[in-house]
């Protein structure tokens, strides 16, 4: 087990001790998240870097030591993390750098990098013998908590816009989840939840509110550094809504860089829809996480919509600490970006993933990428989460009757069927 050091804001850099707070600075309120911080030094003494690679854990776990989860308590029986990490050289081909490689999140059990905060939270809920935990969500990281709460038997509560998409709420209900569909925006849904947890006393897994859903999420940089021989990419694409995962993404590499295991910590590029795009621009224009303010969000990528980021500090110090930079990318490109990577990678992803692609081609154009460069996509969700923004961008084929010779003629007219 990591032994927690101190939990410390990230605005006003206060210190706390572990069990001194349980979500975010009480000085700072909701935009005060806190970094879980460990003592460096002695865990580079104790854990072997070269000793992972000796490991059968094929999972996250695989990294237990440098996660607050002692030794001797039990995880979620589900797989989750050790995702794949491919080598696509038709995706650097087609982007103009010199290599490139998709992490394929999509692939955890409930479809979602998600997994790794839930897994986590489940693993600690029952440690602290916490009775029911709830959460706020588009459709993802309530799919993660219910399935993972699922697999032990932990009571689990969501709340989520019941503009959802149609497979994502079926997810929850399927994992036998107690679901609210919320009419009003995952914003409403997140404070409604807060506020259910603090009426009944249940644990909150809000994304970046629980200082422990970055924790999880750090494991897939650890994957990535790992699965590159600890020669980490020049850059990472990230797809950015609340900012918790590109948190989480920069959080991995802190971490290691302390450690001493890597020699440097990637740019990070996050990407954000045009619609929901409040860190792109508060990037761009040097605006403060403090003095950000709720503003409309409207993009077909529901995973990456917030009008206010709940993540916001850490996700705009992911960006400027590392020298990388925000994209924004249209609705359009995004529907069209899922069938593209799809056919360079063989990888299906949903919308707000599938916006890396975009993200990366805009990032070539503006320089923030350049053509040496060696990069890492991640792609944190599988498309099967929202088939019907796919069929927007592929059609439905062309129907042919029961005839060999009209088939023959269809394929000769169409490559699309």
């Amino acid at each position: 087990m990591a032994d927690v050091l101190m939990l410390k804001c990230v605005v006003c850099a206060r210190e706390y001790a572990p069990d001194a707070v349980q979500y975010t600075c009480p000085i700072c309120g909701a935009i005060g998240t806190l970094d879980v911080l460990y003592d460096y030094p002695q865990l580079a003494r104790t854990i072997d870097r070269d000793a992972l690679a000796a490991s059968r854990e094929q999972s996250m776990w695989r990294y237990r030591d440098l996660l607050p989860l002692a030794s001797a308590a039990p995880v979620p029986p589900l797989r989750v993390g050790m995702t794949p990490l491919y080598d696509a050289p038709r995706l650097a081909s087609d982007l103009g750098v010199r290599a490139a490689w998709l992490k394929d999140d999509g692939a955890n059990p409930t479809g979602s990098l998600k997994d790794r905060a839930s897994a986590l939270i489940v693993a600690r809920a029952q440690a602290l013998r916490i009775g029911t935990v709830a959460t706020a969500s588009t459709g993802n990281a309530a799919a993660a908590l219910a399935g993972l709460g699922a697999s032990v038997g932990l009571p689990v509560v969501i709340l989520v816009p019941a503009s959802a998409p149609e497979a994502k709420i079926a997810q929850l209900l399927v994992y036998g989840a107690r679901v609210a569909l919320v009419e009003g925006t995952y914003d409403q849904a997140f404070d409604l939840c807060v506020a259910l947890c603090e009426a009944e006393g249940w644990y909150c897994r809000n994304t970046g509110m629980n200082p422990y859903t970055a924790e999880g999420k750090k494991t897939v940089a650890y994957e990535i550094a790992e699965g590159l021989g600890w020669q980490v990419p020049d850059a990472v694409i990230v797809s950015v809504g609340d900012g918790n995962i590109i948190a989480g993404v920069h959080k991995g590499f802190v971490d290691l860089h302390r450690l001493g295991w890597i020699e440097r910590i990637p740019r990070l590029i996050g990407v954000q829809a045009q619609g929901s795009s409040a860190l792109a621009r508060a990037w761009r224009d040097g605006i403060s996480p403090v003095a950000m303010v709720p503003e409309p969000a409207d993009t077909i990528a529901d995973s990456i919509s917030a009008s206010l980021p709940r993540d916001r500090a850490k996700g705009l110090r992911a960006v400027r600490q590392t020298g990388g930079a925000f994209v924004m990318v249209s609705d359009e490109a995004i529907i069209a970006s899922i069938p593209a990577l799809a056919r360079l990678t063989g990888v299906f992803a949903e919308p707000s993933s599938a916006a890396i692609y975009a993200g990366a081609r805009l990032a070539l154009e503006y320089g923030y990428l350049q053509a040496h460069d060696r990069i890492v996509l991640l792609s944190t969700g599988n498309g099967l989460k929202d088939v019907r923004r796919a069929q927007q961008a592929v059609g439905s084929g062309i129907r042919v009757p029961v005839d060999l010779g009209a088939l023959r003629r269809a394929l000769a007219r169409n490559d699309d069927i």
